[in-house]
């Protein structure tokens, strides 16, 4: 009477359910992005209250609030700060014309970069330091990662809209590579928010050493 092949292959369903596993801690792992709070509860803010809606930046400059990332943006001259809109109104806001500039004590003004200037200043560092990793990573595009690509491409803040009574959140990334102390006496403008008619919103002012 042939040997029955249940056992091997139920050896074989509790392999693959370690492999899962370790794959689904290794995931964990991964960029969590913060819980935005209502814009109004951060340090640095700016709320229109009349129009019911207000902005807050919350810088990401010292080493104990940058662990959320595997990168070390610093090390590289980006400044991440977490960006958040809330609409407390009752009909949406469109934020696909919004422009953000950080203007600098020395009236020097930033804009967010794109992914493409951070792909380009990662990929290519004027110096590097080793960061040992559990598993071999493949490498794209000059040194990047896929999982350090995904995760500037999945902090960044993206929204187009806000829905009434909701908060939309993300990271901007702002290149002071040459900068020093960048946020003593700064202020950030956002402008290009508008209201469900079309209508834009005075300009929001944000001083940022709040």
């Amino acid at each position: 009477m042939p040997r029955s092949r249940e056992p091997d292959f139920c050896r074989g369903l509790v392999l693959l359910s370690v492999v899962a596993a370790f794959a689904l801690s290794l995931a964990a792992k991964d960029f969590v992005k913060p819980t935005a709070q209502p814009a109004k509860t951060y340090p640095a803010h700016d709320d229109h209250t009349n129009d019911k809606v207000a902005i807050a930046a919350d810088p990401y400059d010292t080493s104990d609030k940058s662990k959320i990332f595997s990168l070390n943006f610093h090390q590289h001259g980006f400044l991440p700060v977490f960006f958040v809109v809330t609409n407390d109104g009752d009909q949406p806001i469109s934020i696909a014309n919004m422009q953000v500039t950080l203007t600098t004590a020395s009236r020097a003004k930033l804009t967010p970069a794109t992914s493409e200037d951070m792909f380009r200043r990662l990929s290519n560092p004027h110096e590097t330091t080793p960061i040992p990793i559990p598993i071999p990573q493949k490498k794209v595009k000059g040194g990047l990662s896929q999982k350090e690509r995904d995760e500037i491409a999945t902090s960044q803040f993206v929204a187009k809209a806000v829905e009434p009574h909701t908060t939309q959140s993300g990271f901007l990334f702002f290149d002071v590579e040459d900068l020093t102390a960048p946020l003593e006496g700064a202020r950030m403008y956002v402008t290009g928010v508008d209201d469900a008619k079309g209508t834009e919103l005075m300009y929001f002012e944000i001083p940022m050493e709040k």
